[in-house]
């Protein structure tokens, strides 16, 4: 039966390692009531991003139930919560486009439900379920489809207050020395989500990447959002890149050439405190990061609908990646 059911993975991750969780008990909760889990363990990896591989599951994924310890703030928390069922049929069914079609001439989209037998490395199915612990009960569910991530939603879970149970569960077996040395050591006074909560402000703006060179080719473009979404778009798809509400960047990646033997890979670096105060200042609900390239392939210069974004940095690198319209 598992043959006809969604498969994927569960992450358990945080934003630092200083913040780390210890799952008590768990569930995956399955619409075809097939049983599912977190890993076992803790959290580990970055925000949005376990950086471990997990037994696969099965299922569509409609909700999840978890008790964890947050040793940094010496506190049990449950979280019970519950996706939208026709929200989690939809997203489970989509592939995302990750790479160029290289069998077929047919347009890419940026997401389809089915692909075609040679379709295989341009579509990528749903793959990773990814749950992401901040303080104060913070918690942020992703699904990610190869390099394409995505955010389900912002929950909240509750401090347990009776746990006396939980902590002799706990620290009979996972945790080998006691509760008093745990917040001797790890408990952090100013523990705080702000930080990765502000990292969901979004804003509606495309990137529109160009250079004065008539022969100017543009063919991939990656964006990693510092809310741990990621973008992936290829030719056609990222000449007209559709106009919605996205975070921040941390860092767009993009691959261009000017001509046989002239390929290259720029990457634009943000900060995050500077961009979101242009945004603030410039933001005119229909707005564009702009990446201009100069004449001689070495550097650009970013702005924010016209007006210069400070980055944290900026690279060019010579690219050996060939690609469906690369010149011959």
């Amino acid at each position: 039966m598992k043959k006809n059911l969604p498969e994927f993975h569960v992450e358990m991750c945080h934003p630092e390692n200083k913040y780390l969780i210890e799952r008590v008990y768990d569930s995956i909760k399955t619409l075809e009531g097939v049983s599912a889990s977190f890993p076992f363990g803790g959290s580990s990896g970055q925000w949005g991003d376990s950086h471990k591989s997990w037994t696969e599951q099965y299922g569509t994924p409609i909700g999840a139930d978890i008790t964890y310890y947050a040793k940094y703030e010496d506190i049990f928390y449950h979280l019970n919560i519950d996706f939208p069922v026709d929200v989690m049929e939809d997203l489970t069914k989509r592939l995302y486009v990750n790479d160029e079609d290289l069998e077929n001439d047919d347009d890419l989209k940026e997401y389809v439900y089915k692909r075609k037998a040679n379709q295989y490395r341009a579509y990528t199915e749903f793959r990773d379920l990814v749950f992401g612990f901040a303080p104060k009960g913070m918690v942020v569910v992703w699904l990610r489809y190869g390099s394409t991530q995505i955010e389900l939603g912002r929950y909240q879970a509750e401090k347990v207050i009776n746990d006396k149970a939980l902590e002799e569960k706990l620290f009979s077996s996972t945790i080998t020395v006691s509760r008093k040395q745990i917040r001797s050591t790890r408990f952090i006074e100013d523990a705080n989500p702000e930080k990765w909560d502000n990292y969901r402000k979004k804003y509606v703006w495309i990137p529109e990447i160009t250079s004065n060179k008539p022969t100017f080719k543009l063919f991939n473009v990656l964006t990693q959002y510092f809310n741990a979404e990621s973008e992936n778009t290829v030719r056609p798809i990222l000449l007209h890149p559709a106009k919605r509400e996205r975070a921040i960047p941390q860092v767009i990646t993009f691959f261009w050439e000017t001509g046989k033997g002239e390929k290259f890979e720029g990457r634009a670096f943000f900060d995050w405190q500077k961009t979101n105060e242009l945004f603030q200042k410039e933001d005119t609900g229909d707005n564009e990061i702009q990446i201009k390239i100069n004449d001689n392939n070495s550097d650009f210069e970013v702005l924010l609908n016209g007006k210069a974004l400070e980055t944290v940095n900026k690279r060019v690198f010579k690219s050996d990646w060939v690609f469906k319209e690369s010149y011959k």
